[in-house]
């Protein structure tokens, strides 16, 4: 009887093979602060070439190809929605630089590199040269999030990942018509005339889909319900249509279509990205997955020790170049044109690309064009590597990060919030106070702490803001309107798990309350912010204790009667207190509390007893030591 592995998996056991390890790979990314791309890898290559379980081409046939390609055509598409030009502020002209100097010269030295010391030929240095321009959105995203950079290394990072995607595609098509008209003797204009037509047609298709989107959306002639569902039919539509007239069109009609949809201000724009954000994980797990699994160790073993050089080349020399000379007379520090220039992982789009045009190489008689599938994957996978494991502790030794300290966003100002993130910071939690009335901050200002004047959800915060250097978000201003409405619009960006909101006034009763899904999560004892500063009123004071195994919860509790547990900070993670009772012990565990005013006499006279005693055991010591003499 043949094994599972010989006898293959029926098309509905490999999509769902796919989709769990593929996803799960991503979670335990998560759970265990590792890059997720790394796991997908080795998932993929754990599932195909080691065990033999799943073959994509064996497994699912002529459908791999398709799925890939439509797969990558929505993963740029989506990277595309993300490409504001409102967000883009300060880092436009580095990204403009990468675009169109770094992209030509990319080609050009990467060409150089891959004849000189891949020895490979000039056709096959010339197209792989092209597919090299691409840096990879699929990889570059994920490590943006567990880097943690600011705002314009990451942005140029992102946008240059995106655009030069769908560049380096049609690069390797015009190098490719160069190919055929040098090896078949066709005739130059024709060839070129072909690709500038291509590339043409896909660029008024993409803007076109867009703007016509744009305006049903606007109109009103799709309801909110089936929006989604049209673009996400229109995307694959644009890409097949711009892919018939030439290959890989359609990547750059994908792009130009997400582009103009981002920059449309629609009022539904939230949800759309949302969901082609969920749709994308899905599908940069399930592309990792496949592409791994269709690895073919044979094809690697070709590769001789030229390769290992050329690798070595490109990342830490034709990509520095590039990225430094492009990057010349903008307003980028040198630390952050060195963390672009060292920074520089490929992914889904370049392995995709560089198999398609490895077959039409040696169709056209170039035989080393086998090798550009195998180099272009362990390129990949040492990008991925390197830079999955090195690119954070980079960032941090350059001062490109948000830092390791939690950090606190906390919307409204007020004596309650202001007192807070003093005893916050005094367990080292960075804390910004954010709120639309100046008069609020005026006693966070006083008190040293960081402030951001304005609307928390304006375009003035998303560029001046460092959202990604807060993990979590405390609402707690003095309207409750505004508070469920930050809380329910930043859940998504920030995870409901991180997401507290105070009580709010009457909720308790069936008439006022909401939903579950809209608002942050309460804090123990559900007291409006009035409540709090009533206290504050009435003598209480916050207060930060660290638990140790001499000093337990247990004594804690026993000698704070009737404190308020606020938050705790374990580790790097700060969590506000849902439940008292919940609360276990833990070493290092630091606890803020709010206590009330008999407790903090008892605590200033403990101190002044302790002080006293301290002074007369060091005036004894003395006394001892002077008779000793």
């Amino acid at each position: 009887m043949a094994t599972t592995a010989e006898a293959g998996l029926s098309a509905m056991q490999a999509l769902a093979l796919i989709g769990v390890s593929g996803v799960g790979a991503q979670y335990l990314a998560w759970r265990f602060r590792m890059p997720a791309i790394v796991l997908m890898l080795a998932a993929g290559l754990a599932l195909g070439p080691v065990t033999g379980l799943l073959v994509p081409s064996r497994d699912l046939g002529s459908l791999v190809g398709p799925m890939i390609s439509l797969a990558v055509s929505v993963i740029l598409f989506e990277g595309g929605l993300t490409l504001s030009f409102k967000k883009l502020a300060d880092a436009r002209l580095g990204v403009r630089r990468l675009v169109y100097i770094g992209g030509p010269l990319g080609w050009a030295l990467s060409t150089l590199a891959l004849m000189w010391v891949g020895g490979l030929s000039w056709q096959s240095s010339l197209v792989f040269g092209g597919v090299l321009i691409v840096t990879g959105p699929t990889v570059i995203a994920p490590l943006l999030r567990q880097a943690k950079l600011v705002s314009r290394p990451a942005q140029v990072l992102q946008w240059e990942g995106i655009v030069n995607d769908a560049l380096g595609a049609l690069a390797a098509v015009l190098a490719l018509q160069i190919v055929v008209v040098v090896t078949s003797g066709a005739f130059w204009g024709r060839a070129l005339g072909t690709v500038a037509l291509g590339t043409g047609f896909a660029f008024v298709l993409g803007l076109v889909a867009g703007r016509g989107l744009v305006i049903a959306f606007r109109r009103h002639l799709v309801p909110e319900y089936m929006k989604v569902p049209i673009l996400f039919v229109a995307v694959l539509g644009v890409f097949s249509i711009a892919d018939t007239g030439l290959h890989e069109s359609g990547l750059l009609a994908v792009t130009i279509m997400g582009l103009v949809i981002a920059n449309a201000d629609l009022p539904s724009y939230s949800e759309i990205y949302r969901f082609k954000e969920h749709a994308t994980i899905l599908l940069v797990s399930g592309v990792f997955i496949l592409l791994a699994a269709g690895v073919d160790f044979g094809m690697i073993s070709q590769l001789n020790w030229r390769a290992a050089v050329l690798i070595a080349v490109i990342i830490l020399v034709v990509r520095p170049a590039t990225v430094m000379l492009s990057l010349l007379g903008t307003n980028m520090t040198m630390k952050e044109r060195v963390l672009v220039a060292l920074t520089g992982p490929r992914g889904v789009v370049l392995v995709a690309v560089s198999g398609i045009f490895a077959e039409r190489l040696v169709a056209q008689g170039v035989t080393d064009g086998v090798l550009v599938a195998p180099l272009a994957f362990v390129l990949v996978l040492t990008t991925v590597l390197l830079h999955g494991f090195t690119l954070a502790p980079m960032a941090r030794a350059l001062g490109l990060t948000s830092g390791d300290k939690p950090g606190l966003l906390i919307v409204g100002g007020s004596a309650f919030t202001t007192g807070l993130a003093q005893a916050l910071e005094k367990i080292d939690v960075n804390v910004l106070i954010t709120d639309g009335n100046r008069d609020h901050l005026r006693l966070a200002r006083e008190a040293g702490i960081e402030t951001f004047y304005g609307d928390v959800l304006s375009e003035a915060a998303e560029h001046n803001v460092e959202f990604i250097a807060y993990s979590t978000v405390l609402v707690a201003s003095d309207n409750d309107a505004y508070n469920t409405l930050v809380a329910t619009d930043l859940a998504p960006e920030f995870g409901r798990e991180t997401i507290w909101q105070l009580a709010r006034h009457k909720e308790d009763r069936p008439r006022h309350a909401l939903p579950s899904q809209l608002g942050g999560q309460g804090i123990g004892g559900n007291r409006t912010l009035a409540q709090y500063l009533d206290l504050l009123a009435d003598g209480w004071t916050f207060r930060t204790t660290r638990l140790t195994d001499e000093y337990t919860l247990d004594q804690w509790r026993e000698a704070r009667p009737g404190v308020i547990p606020l938050a705790q900070l374990s580790g790097d993670r700060l969590q506000f207190i849902t439940d008292p009772d919940d609360m276990s012990h833990e070493d290092g565990l630091q606890i803020v509390s709010m206590i009330p005013p008999e407790l903090v006499e008892q605590i200033r006279q403990d101190s002044a007893d302790a002080a006293r005693l301290r002074q007369n055991a060091r005036q004894e010591a003395n006394d001892a030591r002077e008779k000793q003499g």
